[in-house]
């Protein structure tokens, strides 16, 4: 029997594209990869951190169930706390899941989620302590979620410096590096556009229009708050990941496209995980 190849993995932070790490990982797993170390930085941290605790099959379970009407229960605005949504509803979800007291270092698989120290302009690596922390550190999108303040420092989101963190993953003992990369520029394959299909007019007349009458009195805007804010953290997110992959590459790089849906498409997951098994599979071809 052929030994399984070891990974070191990294997923990279993008919203709701985040789902594909699911298909992602699921794919390596039906094709004999083992997973030894994870690394992931905003959604690539959520979905690395529950994979390495053993509960990713029970979170794809409930966001696979997801709609508009379920997003807009899990929003708790915040207006004076550094963002517009404290994400304690999420969290309390993610705690069920993931257990309150579970700590990274008793993991099986060794885990780094990566945040960003926005008072001292440094990049962190969280390798101990609580995993819901550094899982609600690593995934705090600037101005959207409110920040979290750990060890006397105030993190937010890892994408902000490290959208594809390579550096953090243990990959000295496994046999390769895989990186997931969720803001790559090219378009979609024909053959892989028939996974999305098009509810736009559902979800974005509730969530958007819900969101924009909240945060905006400004009709005559081309372009909406979030549509603005998506635009600038995905062009962030898109420069400094082709900086830092030019300078640290995998030995397996998968590109997910940032046209497959919006940083908060969360009602999207069966489409994502789908895509992100797509593409993995014509990846592992060439190996």
């Amino acid at each position: 029997m052929q030994k399984k190849k070891t990974v070191s993995l990294v997923l990279g932070s993008g919203g709701a594209r985040g789902y594909a790490h699911i298909g992602v990982i699921k794919e390596l797993e039906k094709q004999g990869y083992e997973i030894k170390s994870i690394s992931g930085s905003s959604m690539g941290a959520l979905v690395g951190g529950l994979y390495a605790s053993g509960k990713l099959q029970a979170y794809e379970d409930w966001v696979l169930n997801f709609d508009a009407l379920d997003i807009l229960k899990l929003v708790d605005f915040s207006f004076s706390d550094g963002g517009m949504i404290k994400a304690d509803k999420v969290f309390d979800k993610i705690e069920e899941f993931i257990g309150e007291d579970v700590l990274i270092e008793d993991l099986s698989i060794p885990f780094t989620a990566t945040a960003t120290d926005i008072l001292n302009k440094k990049e962190v690596w969280l390798k101990k302590g609580s995993l819901k922390d550094a899982i609600r550190a690593s995934i705090a999108i600037p101005t959207i979620f409110t920040p979290k303040k750990l060890n006397g420092r105030v993190l937010f989101d890892g994408g902000i410096l490290n959208p594809v963190p390579i550096l953090p993953v243990t990959s000295e003992f496994t046999d390769l590096v895989i990186a997931v990369n969720l803001n790559d520029d090219a378009i979609i394959k024909d053959k892989h556009k028939k996974i999305f299909q098009e509810d736009d007019s559902y979800f974005k007349k509730t969530i958007g229009k819900f969101l924009n009458k909240k945060f905006t009195n400004t009709k005559k805007k081309k372009l909406s708050y979030f549509e603005i804010l998506n635009l600038s953290i995905e062009s962030m997110q898109d420069v400094i990941a082709r900086h830092q992959l030019a300078s640290h590459k995998p030995d397996i790089m998968i590109n997910v496209s940032s046209k497959a849906c919006e940083f908060y498409d969360f009602h999207k997951a069966k489409e994502l995980i789908e895509y992100g098994r797509c593409i993995t599979k014509d990846v592992l071809k060439d190996y």
